[in-house]
């Protein structure tokens, strides 16, 4: 749909936030240095300006805009990164004002998102969510957007120039959105035929970084991308994955979350987090190392009370137990792990067959020969461990679905 181009070298920027008491914004603005990393950019400096409200017109005071504007030319910084949503108005301003490229936080996510989507549907809803972004600042952003060019924060649908009228966008909008739709009958007529069929899911979700990922990868054997950067994952991955108890259920991989995500990313990604929802486990995967955990647990916990998983059972995943030097009590609803070393992965496993439904039951049988169609029932249905033919019968070591236990009772061999 549209060409991703890498930048050559890093973008020098200058970091700018305002401290308002809304939030913690030092920790803010380090999440932000390491947007910018991911993005590709050089952070120069960062500046933060404490204001008890944002300034309308330049979003930081014109005094501290001049400052930002001398240091620039000093330390020759080629763009300006606010951690704000910054207005139409706002952007041009304080483009005219500094003379330097301008993009905000998110612009800078959106820019994230646009070079890292690979599937067709992953790349559909970033530019969704990049038009419905455009379109909202279209007036007032004067020359602001056209003088970005290219690089980071421009990746994307396409068309950057400001002459993209509102017409055009919102008729880019209606066809993404079509075209999402059917994507999203498609994912839940897989997922009602999963539930049909008895099919159990378990949705690894949690903060961006926290290496879900990497535990994905060491529990599927598959080789999604894994990386020490913000979003390194975007499209959501399923594989099979085998229980201790014998039984498979289907493992999902999702996008990683971020305080003060960009509103027009969750909507754009609704559909997809929505998968969450018809999870019969959720694996919350945190970084046992952040300083900040319970806060991105909060975040993390907010946004699955929003998508309707408030009732869905959960596991807590405290990951990088490798890195801490301190005691590691796992249970059934906490499970200490290294997705790095493998450490605590036979308590996870162990901790999944128990939170899940017990849909299955495995049973030792004696089927009578003339019962060879109710083997083979069990032998379509479940997973056969082992199998001897006997002179009284099929004797099997057999994982029995829960609509078949009652007449597999009958053949049931004695313990």
């Amino acid at each position: 749909m549209y060409e991703i181009k890498q930048e050559e070298r890093p973008i020098s920027a200058i970091l700018v936030g305002v401290d308002t008491g809304e939030f913690d914004a030092q920790r803010s603005m380090d999440e932000l240095a390491d947007l910018a990393d991911t993005a590709g950019c050089s952070v120069l400096r960062t500046v933060i300006q404490s204001r008890p409200a944002l300034e309308t017109a330049t979003c930081i005071g014109s005094g501290k805009l001049e400052e930002i504007k001398q240091l620039a030319q000093a330390l020759d910084a080629e763009m300006l990164i606010f951690d704000t949503e910054l207005t139409g108005v706002q952007l041009r301003n304080i483009t005219d004002m500094t003379d330097c490229k301008v993009i905000d936080r998110t612009m800078l996510i959106l820019d994230i998102f646009a070079g890292r989507a690979r599937t067709a549907e992953g790349k559909l809803q970033v530019a969704l969510a990049q038009y419905q972004y455009r379109l909202t600042r279209l007036a007032g952003s004067g020359s602001a957007l056209s003088r970005l060019g290219g690089g980071i924060g421009t990746r994307g649908p396409g068309e950057t120039k400001l002459e993209t009228d509102r017409r055009h966008i919102r008729s880019r909008i209606a066809s993404l959105e079509e075209q999402l739709k059917d994507m999203e009958k498609h994912r839940k007529f897989i997922g009602s035929r999963r539930k049909k069929d008895g099919v159990l899911t378990v949705a690894i979700v949690g903060y961006t970084n926290a290496g879900k990922s990497t535990l994905f990868n060491l529990l599927t054997n598959a080789d999604v991308l894994a990386e020490n950067k913000l979003f390194a994952t975007l499209d959501v991955t399923a594989r099979g994955l085998e229980l201790p108890d014998g039984r498979t259920v289907i493992l999902s991989d999702t996008v990683g979350l971020i305080r003060r995500l960009p509103h027009h990313l969750v909507e754009a990604f609704r559909s997809t987090l929505e998968e969450t929802a018809d999870a019969d486990l959720i694996l919350h995967v945190m970084d046992a190392t952040a300083e900040d955990i319970r806060q991105r647990m909060e975040i993390t916990d907010r946004l699955l009370q929003d998508l309707g998983c408030g009732g869905i059972p959960q596991i807590r995943v405290l990951n990088k137990a490798d890195l801490l030097d301190i005691p590691k009590n796992s249970d059934a609803e906490q499970v200490w792990v290294s997705a790095r070393t493998g450490e605590g992965i036979p308590e996870l496993l162990s901790a999944i067959a128990h939170r899940l439904p017990q849909t299955v039951k495995r049973m030792q049988l004696c089927i009578p020969y003339s019962e060879g169609s109710f083997l083979q029932l069990l032998r379509e249905e479940g997973k056969i461990f082992s199998e001897e033919y006997t002179a009284d019968g099929v004797r099997i070591d057999v994982l029995v679905d829960i609509k078949r236990q009652k007449a597999a009772a009958a053949f049931a061999l004695a313990p």
